[in-house]
């Protein structure tokens, strides 16, 4: 069976392995377990799903790992179960489209992160307490929450595009951005050199 993936029958390819190294060193440095992160650079290098069996062997970890780091790969819509004929087993699978992963994981983040900070910080300037604290604290605090509330707007917009609509989005700001730089760096011309150019 696993003749049918190149992938899995070798085991990890050398640049297939470097991959998915590196997608678990990026996971920490996003908060993420590294089990979890590899789990999922091997789902999405896969050819086909793959079952718990073949990931834990592929992997080298422990069966129970890869069975909790599945269930949170899941919880973030990031794997999906599928079935195989001819094998009772569960075999998961995750997305090969990189701006609908893109998007799974940014709103997975703005559920787990951003919306509690909002719920928190609306919390602080509702309390009868608010009015106690300083005028400088109380402006932080509403500075901070109208951040993150301008900045959850902005990515729930993102997130309703389409995935080739995004991708054409972020490119214009991309050239946006640049022609800002650009005429942020050019010198203005005073009146008065505008008019010795135009005498001469």
């Amino acid at each position: 069976m696993d003749a049918q993936n190149p992938l899995i029958a070798a085991k990890l390819t050398p640049v297939s392995e470097r991959f998915v190294v590196h997608w678990g060193e990026m996971g920490t440095r996003w908060g993420v377990n590294r089990s979890v992160a590899q789990i999922h650079a091997l789902l999405y290098l896969s050819e086909r799903p793959l079952n718990a069996e073949e990931i834990a062997d592929t992997l080298g970890v422990a069966r129970s790992n890869v069975s909790n780091s599945l269930k949170e790969l899941q919880a973030w819509q990031l794997a999906r179960i599928t079935h195989v004929l001819g094998d009772r087993r569960d075999h998961f699978m995750t997305s090969k489209d990189v701006w609908e992963l893109f998007r799974l994981i940014v709103e997975g983040r703005r559920q787990r992160e951003l919306a509690p900070t909002i719920a928190t910080l609306r919390e602080c300037l509702a309390s009868p307490d608010f009015a106690r604290e300083s005028a400088e604290s109380r402006q932080r605090i509403g500075e901070t929450l109208q951040f993150i509330e301008v900045l959850t707007s902005w990515s729930d917009e993102m997130l309703r595009l389409k995935p080739e609509t995004l991708a054409k989005v972020l490119k214009l700001g991309g050239r946006i951005s640049k022609l800002i730089r650009e005429d942020a760096t050019t010198p203005a011309v005073s009146g008065n050199d505008s008019a010795g150019a135009t005498g001469g």
